[in-house]
């Protein structure tokens, strides 16, 4: 299989929507259609944890697309290829909060059928006890409406049940890392 070529059907400030045409297995035309982001491909995602609390940074976000709040992790578009600079300062905007990035993941897909963002899962930690994370102040964009939740890992999947049930959307991302194992 092969990609023959892409239409653009649309493109917005902010993504496009895109036909592709690409060969089969028995060599036959087919079409399929993405959406890709036209500032950036690449995203950032912390997995942010307080020590010695041991407590984890979730956020709940309003956005647009599901005319909700979604509990989240900070999570931020890269402005480069530096995933640990990007992650890092995304975080201060969305929390508040500085950190020492611990790991890296590499390069992932948060849904390749749909979308051809990359995402970087870095894993953050806050040592709550300096001074700069004793009253972390947010640096939100007009457009953004973040809420910073602590919270410990052994109440999170209790957390999301409740805040689901409440009307609240739940981020994938969220639910593999803390809920997924559990419900086996």
């Amino acid at each position: 299989m092969k990609k023959i070529r892409e239409n653009i059907l649309y493109k917005g400030d902010w993504i496009a929507l895109k036909e592709i045409t690409y060969s089969g297995k028995k060599n036959e035309e087919l079409k399929w259609e993405s959406i890709e982001r036209t500032n950036t491909v690449n995203t950032v995602v912390m997995l942010a944890k307080l020590c010695p609390s041991n407590r984890y940074v979730l956020i709940k976000q309003y956005r647009a697309p599901i005319d909700n709040y979604i509990i989240g992790f900070p999570a931020g578009l890269m402005e480069d290829s530096d995933p640990a600079k990007n992650a890092l300062r995304e975080l201060k905007e969305e929390t508040g909060y500085t950190g020492k990035v611990k790991s890296i993941s590499p390069v992932l897909y948060s849904n390749a059928a749909l979308l051809s963002d990359t995402v970087t899962l870095v894993n953050v930690e806050i040592d709550e006890n300096l001074p700069q994370n004793l009253n972390p102040e947010q640096n939100l964009e007009d457009s953004e409406d973040i809420e910073v939740i602590l919270i410990d890992k052994n109440k999170i999947l209790d957390f999301l049940m409740e805040e689901q049930k409440n009307g609240v959307g739940v981020g994938i991302g969220v639910w593999y890392i803390f809920g997924g194992l559990q419900h086996n």
